[in-house]
């Protein structure tokens, strides 16, 4: 794959910091050794989850948001490749693959202007084609028969995600998506508010939740539209948060009743956690450790075949705090598939 950098063994001992008398998750993880036949190396390995980086934000300029989601996946893996390697972290199951670059489109949009339709329109056509390497990758991993966690770019890449899970599966598959906003635009282009709706209309994505919309920012036609379609459910931040109509809780066990029936993505939005820097970062939202609750309790369903982090965005100086919260996901995630 072109756009597939794969993870060295240099750059792990570059980033480790061993200590005596610990084992960091960096010492056992597995690494490639090079990038022909993923999906023959990967059938050969005995790991159950392989994680990999998206590093663009051409998808958040696209839909007219902040960048910085480029920089998610390396304030992740200095983090999680140093967090210790114990019974409760199943480093053995794990396999880093690398990331998904696209330097040229990202030097691309520094030159053009979001207030300026035809840039915004030269922006998703390369959402479009970062789309089929994220597609073709995850369909990989899938195919293998592993559960692939990726981290870092815009929310454009469900579409990929979802893409690559269904073809691997030959049939469309159900999603979760924890996030402030539906990312159920109209298909006007591909950018990071629509990689649902496109994935729907193309039938790769069959029953779709949205946990946690956030109602100032939902407008009336998208909330006419959600309740028209049967596939498709949701509820309300303020719902579960402000007002107490119902539990956060009484919430999920819905929502996994939606979702449950088929194979199911689990995708973690940051614009939803309070105060994380993200494309559209917030200061009302969900708790670090309610996000953390919310993954485990999705994460320990056999159904789940993915999970994906994405919209971080973190500056030089939040990008240790935006790493410890990515890697907390991560190990829930895996924690919790682990103890079924």
């Amino acid at each position: 794959m072109d756009n597939l950098k794969l993870f060295t063994t240099s750059e792990l001992n570059s980033i480790l910091k061993k200590r005596s008398k610990e084992t960091k998750l960096g010492e056992h993880v597995m690494l490639l050794p090079n990038l022909k036949g993923i999906y023959e190396q990967l059938l050969k390995t005995d790991v159950s989850y392989v994680i990999f980086g998206i590093k663009e934000d051409v998808g958040v300029f696209a839909n007219y948001g902040n960048p910085g989601t480029y920089n998610a996946w390396d304030a992740a893996i200095k983090i999680l490749l140093n967090i210790q390697s114990n019974a409760h972290t199943h480093a053995n199951k794990i396999a880093i693959l690398g990331c998904l670059e696209f330097p040229k489109y990202q030097e691309q949009i520094q030159e053009l202007d979001q207030n300026k339709k035809k840039d915004v329109a030269k922006a998703r056509k390369k959402v479009s084609s970062i789309d089929e390497s994220v597609s073709f990758l995850v369909s990989q991993i899938v195919s293998a028969g592993k559960i692939p966690i990726i981290i870092g770019g815009g929310h454009n890449n469900a579409y990929g995600n979802i893409k690559g899970t269904a073809l691997a599966l030959n049939k469309p598959i159900n999603a979760i998506n924890f996030d402030a906003h539906h990312d159920f635009r109209a298909e006007e282009g591909r950018h990071s508010g629509n990689g649902f709706s496109y994935a729907f209309a193309e039938g790769f994505l069959k029953n779709y939740f949205v946990f946690g919309l956030h109602e100032n920012y939902t407008s009336d036609r998208i909330f006419r539209t959600l309740k028209k379609l049967k596939a498709i459910k949701y509820n309300t931040f303020e719902s579960m948060m402000v007002r107490r109509d119902t539990s956060f809780d009484a919430e999920m066990k819905i929502a996994l009743e939606h979702i449950s029936s088929r194979h199911f993505g689990l995708e973690i939005d940051c614009d939803a956690i309070q105060d994380v820097p993200s494309s559209a970062m917030t200061p009302s939202g969900f708790s670090v450790n309610k996000t953390r609750a919310f993954v485990n309790y999705f994460g320990k369903r056999k159904q789940v075949s993915y999970l994906h982090i994405c919209e971080a965005a973190p500056t030089p100086e939040t990008e240790t705090q935006v790493g410890k919260l990515i890697s907390y996901l991560i190990t829930d995630f895996i924690r919790a598939h682990e103890n079924i």
